[in-house]
């Protein structure tokens, strides 16, 4: 009942030892994720001790590179808490070594960086979502990434949006119902997992019965997304659109975030999406709202 992440995941965290790393590592384990050690080539043989979800201490080993983490614990998922400047020096590392999915959380990554280590993802086996996301979690059973894990349980919604307090606030407004999956695949220019991904495999997903799309200004990410369900999905979707009093031709938060000459505004996105049957709300409130009646009526 889930999307790229389940109970049976392993995870390691490339950055383990650092604050972020550190704290989510431990937030992570208390919700339930199999999370198995962690890559630090500084720190390389030693360990850090979290405490998991049943309240048992874990000792987790840190290894000196992904391959070696991999081979030592059947690792296939990776979420990276690097800097910046680092960041696609560890993804390459990761792709390098296989791993099924990589979540980038880091924010700031240059987009030259995205660019180069996204072309180097091509053809490979690493899914990545990301950077500048906050991952993806699959209630009751497994978080990669920084969501809240006690937001809302598991229910039939699958969620993709570019935001990730979007995530969050969605999944607290639809907790009565609960998700498959909530997958935040970041608001970069470049990123990993698109819309269109995430799409592909909740409407492939037979525990997901419904889909929730928040988008936001900027790019054609939504208007492609929109042609996509048009063809391929045929599972109920709602959507939100981020950013309709935003002014054209400024950069509103997210990089992506930019509109200019007419293109990329949240209105023709919602246009968009209304034409290939998508209903939008015009908040999230709304949007939960419809999604609402969609369920009630299944």
């Amino acid at each position: 009942m889930s999307i790229y992440l389940n109970k049976d995941s392993k995870v390691i965290v490339q950055g383990i030892t650092g604050g972020e790393g550190s704290k989510h590592t431990a937030r992570m384990l208390a919700a339930g994720t199999q999370v198995v050690g962690g890559v630090n080539a500084r720190k390389a043989g030693t360990t850090v001790t979290h405490t998991d979800a049943s309240g048992a201490e874990v000792e987790l080993p840190v290894f000196g590179s992904v391959a070696e983490a991999i081979e030592k614990t059947g690792a296939d998922v990776s979420v990276a808490f690097v800097p910046p400047a680092f960041t696609k020096d560890a993804v390459v590392e990761a792709i390098d070594a296989e791993i099924g999915l990589l979540v980038i959380i880091t924010e700031g990554v240059p987009v030259q960086d995205s660019a180069e280590f996204w072309a180097y993802a091509q053809g490979k086996k690493t899914r990545i979502i990301g950077p500048n996301c906050p991952g993806i979690i699959t209630p009751g059973e497994a978080l990669a990434g920084i969501t809240p894990a006690n937001i809302a349980g598991k229910g039939p919604i699958g969620l993709v949006s570019k935001s990730g307090t979007l995530t969050y606030q969605m999944m607290f407004e639809l907790r009565d119902f609960g998700f498959s999956t909530a997958i935040g695949i970041g608001g970069d220019p470049i990123i990993g997992t698109t819309h269109i991904d995430a799409l592909e495999a909740f409407e492939a997903d037979p525990d997901t019965t419904a889909i929730v799309m928040i988008g936001e200004i900027g790019g054609d990410a939504e208007e492609k997304a929109a042609a996509y369900i048009k063809e391929h999905v045929t599972k109920p979707v709602v959507g939100y659109v981020a950013g309709f009093t935003a002014p054209e031709g400024k950069t509103m938060g997210h990089a992506g975030a930019i509109v200019s000459d007419g293109a990329g505004t949240a209105q023709g996105k919602k246009e968009a999406l209304e034409a290939a049957g998508v209903k939008v709300g015009k908040t999230p409130s709304e949007t939960a709202e419809l999604m609402r009646e969609i369920l009630k009526g299944l």
